[in-house]
């Protein structure tokens, strides 16, 4: 069994240079295992206007002001970049990090980010399948010196990428999704950590149930994938303690804190102080 994970995550919209640099010191020197931010180019869940900074432009300057704590995004939307050049991204993030970086991704679902940049958008079912090429190409190019690729939606001839991630043989995956006949198939072939997005503990159980058939339908053992979950932290001790536990009686096994701009430096220490008692639910 895994021991239990703590991250702290702080989403880049709403919020300025200042304050997430804070929350990246507090993760670093409190002990979370994770630090995490988002990968958006309009605010979600609220005035799409509102500011937002981008993730991978600042995982480089979180590699930079952290020592320790490893660093990701949750997720990266595929559809944003070709995945060669998130390949290269995030090889230059493990380099700057010390091979810390975890690779996170998804298949990408805001459609107004689509349409105001002019992405295709395509269907559910075509972007998972573009996630699944993405994936075989970027390890591909973490692993091979040189990388021919003739999919669907992706081509690579002869491709080269060095240097080589730190991590051998790559940054740790994390796949996020809930698609039970498409995306969490790829996240069977693929993750070494899946992302439950949202959902009641019972109903990510019932997930993790449709991941494992799919493991033993490509011939994985679903012990290789650890279970991940975000939690919102407002403050109340108690109530965070009772979702982490629900999830850890589930076998989720990292578990991603989520503070909010404003308070997002109180909540973070607040949620340190908590470390060792979300530690022993496992």
């Amino acid at each position: 069994m895994y021991p239990v994970r703590i991250g702290l995550k702080l989403s880049n919209q709403n919020t300025n240079a200042a304050e997430l640099r804070s929350i990246w010191q507090v993760a670093d020197q409190s002990g979370f295992d994770h630090l995490w931010n988002f990968d958006h180019f309009a605010a979600i869940m609220t005035d799409p206007e509102i500011d937002v900074f981008e993730g991978w432009t600042l995982l480089g300057a979180m590699a930079e002001a952290t020592s320790r704590v490893r660093i990701g995004c949750m997720v990266t939307g595929n559809t944003y970049r070709h995945p060669a050049v998130l390949a290269k991204m995030a090889v230059t993030v493990d380099h700057l990090s010390g091979g810390r970086l975890e690779l996170g991704i998804g298949a990408a679902w805001a459609e107004n980010e689509h349409e105001m940049l002019g992405i295709e958008f395509g269907t559910a079912g075509r972007r998972v399948e573009w996630l699944d090429e993405a994936c075989q190409i970027m390890k591909q190019l973490f692993a091979q010196e040189r990388t021919t690729f003739d999919g669907t939606h992706y081509a690579l001839r002869d491709a080269i990428s060095n240097p080589k991630p730190v991590q051998k043989p790559h940054p740790p995956f994390w796949i996020g999704g809930r698609g039970e006949r498409k995306t969490l198939r790829v996240i069977a072939q693929h993750a070494d950590v899946w992302n439950a997005p949202g959902g009641e503990p019972g109903e990510v159980a019932r997930l993790a149930g449709v991941l494992d058939r799919h493991c033993a339908d490509v011939g994985r053992d679903p012990a290789e994938i650890r279970r991940s979950v975000q939690v919102r932290y407002s403050g109340d001790d108690d109530a965070l303690l009772r979702s982490a536990a629900a999830f850890v009686e589930r076998n989720v096994r990292d578990l991603i804190v989520i503070v909010s701009p404003g308070q997002a430096r109180a909540h973070a220490e607040a949620a340190a102080e908590l470390l060792p008692r979300l530690r022993e639910l496992g």
